[in-house]
């Protein structure tokens, strides 16, 4: 099925008890582009940035290569932080206006960033930028939840990743571009210049999912009470928990790349183009599952993905540890690897959340938070530890991988590969 499909298919039916959502005034096709640019606001900051690090890191005198990583860290670092917020704040006003904030800050924070004076006040609002860019990512999951439930939900995730998984394969070559153009500034130039123009699309076009009758108290109380739900959902915690190890594994490669493909492999001038290419395989999973999550559901192809992620990594870390893996190698195996992650993301997101409709947006917020907060831990430590190899990268895939995979079996009381037989409590 393609994204011209689905603008054909049946109504969704609103998910209880909640009141029946309106749909949103655009086609589905619009609808899931919006979604996807609210996705990629937080992909665009991150990727377009990977050329510019080592002419920050030169325009800030940084003496430890590895501090340029911070740009990328920090950024999730607040983007987790952010969404603890966002999405009770959606729950109790309303998804629209709380996204509008959002892609406020994150421009106001982005303009700040061309102005900044010193590395520190750059981090800094990197840091704001990234509790910015928090409020489309979280609110637009839990407005899709508003909208659909089950396997059609997560359909429609995966359509949405495969829009928004394009970006990482072509934002570090536009990056590139600007930088033959002018200097890094440029690039936060372009980054505001992308928020405002997601602000005014969703100021004309987006339809409120949450109506008043529906909306929920924002109250200690509450939050409490909704977050102890959250927690102590065996489905939801356990998924969000493997969901942040795979991710991990992802930060530590998207923040060391480009030292990896410039000083291993002495790439640096190709590496748009090598990281693109890698990045294509999560497009082209996120295509497939799209079109088999219907047909085989999400706990098959999950755990299915799951288990190649978990072997590939495996296969990795014993070749980096007999010989020094040749790039066409390194590049394949990584390639892999995203493939994988092309599946587990949208089909974990979707069983994690599953649960939760009655609080999708809290939900989707403690979802967020914990899975950037962990995954930006993990994926800074495998950083820090770059040595001039990969063979950091792969025992950290390796280590993540066999412990979302644990973590699965123990989640789904040690079976797996199982059909839809409900949610796990």
């Amino acid at each position: 099925m393609s994204t011209s499909d689905i603008s054909s298919a049946p109504a969704p039916t609103p998910v209880p008890p909640s009141a029946p959502a309106p749909a949103p005034v655009m086609g589905m096709v619009e609808f899931i582009c919006l979604m996807a640019c609210f996705m990629a606001l937080t992909a665009m900051s991150i990727d377009i940035m990977l050329p510019a690090l080592p002419l920050i890191r030169d325009a800030y005198g940084l003496t430890d290569g590895n501090q340029q990583q911070l740009v990328v860290i920090i950024f999730l670092v607040g983007f987790g932080f952010g969404q603890l917020f966002y999405g009770p704040l959606s729950d109790r006003l309303g998804r629209k206006p709380v996204i509008m904030l959002g892609v406020g800050i994150y421009a106001a924070a982005t303009t700040m960033c061309l102005m900044a004076s010193s590395f520190e006040m750059l981090i800094a609002m990197r840091f704001m930028q990234g509790i910015g860019a928090a409020a489309p990512r979280v609110v637009s999951v839990a407005v899709i939840r508003d909208l659909y439930h089950g396997r059609r939900m997560a359909e429609v995730m995966s359509f949405v990743m495969t829009v928004f998984i394009m970006v990482p394969a072509i934002a570090p070559a536009m990056g590139s571009g600007i930088l033959l153009l002018g200097d890094w500034h440029e690039i936060f130039m372009v980054l505001a210049a992308f928020s405002l123009l997601v602000m005014g699309w969703t100021a004309w076009r987006l339809a409120e999912t949450r109506p008043p009758e529906a909306r929920t108290p924002l109250s200690a109380a509450w939050l409490a009470q909704a977050f102890r739900e959250t927690v102590t959902n065996r489905q939801t915690l356990g998924y969000t928990i493997a969901i942040s190890a795979c991710f991990g594994g992802m930060i530590s490669y998207i923040s060391s790349a480009q030292q990896i493909f410039a000083d291993v492999y002495g790439m640096g001038q190709w590496f748009p183009l090598l990281f693109g290419l890698v990045a294509v395989a999560l497009s082209i999973a996120a295509i497939i599952n799209g079109r088999l999550v219907n047909r085989l559901g999400m706990r098959r192809l999950g755990h299915l993905a799951m288990t190649g992620f978990f072997t590939i990594a495996l296969l990795h870390l014993c070749l980096d540890l007999l010989f020094h893996v040749p790039l066409v190698l390194f590049v394949s195996l990584m390639s892999a690897q995203l493939f994988c992650f092309g599946f587990i993301m949208p089909n974990y997101n979707a069983l994690a959340m599953e649960p939760m409709g009655r609080i999708a947006g809290t939900a989707s917020s403690f979802i967020g938070a914990v899975t950037t907060a962990l995954a930006a831990f993990l994926g800074w430590m495998v950083g820090q530890a770059y040595d001039g190899s990969t063979l950091p990268i792969s025992i950290g895939f390796a280590c993540f991988g066999a412990a979302a995979l644990a973590v699965t079996f123990i989640t789904e009381g040690g079976r797996l590969f199982n059909s839809e037989t409900g949610n796990i409590r």
